[in-house]
């Protein structure tokens, strides 16, 4: 499972975090989330996740009110 996230979209809404904290936190440098040990690739933070972490990072995706978190099959 892949997680892709538009970061510079971002709103800092916190909905993600409140989703996934173990993932996903909030940059105290601009306000906008962040998610954790991810890799960028051009303006996409991607980072592999197993099926056990798939429901909170589903959650945070359905929460964020901008839509810029893509879960897909990898």
């Amino acid at each position: 499972m892949q997680i892709s996230f538009l970061r510079h979209k971002c709103i800092g809404c916190n909905a993600c975090v409140e989703a996934a904290p173990e993932h996903w936190v909030i940059s105290k440098t601009d306000g906008k989330s962040y998610l954790r040990k991810s890799r960028q690739r051009g303006q996409y933070f991607l980072k592999e996740v197993n099926w056990l972490e798939y429901d909170a990072n589903a959650r945070a995706a359905a929460n964020c009110p901008v839509k810029i978190i893509r879960l897909k099959e990898v």
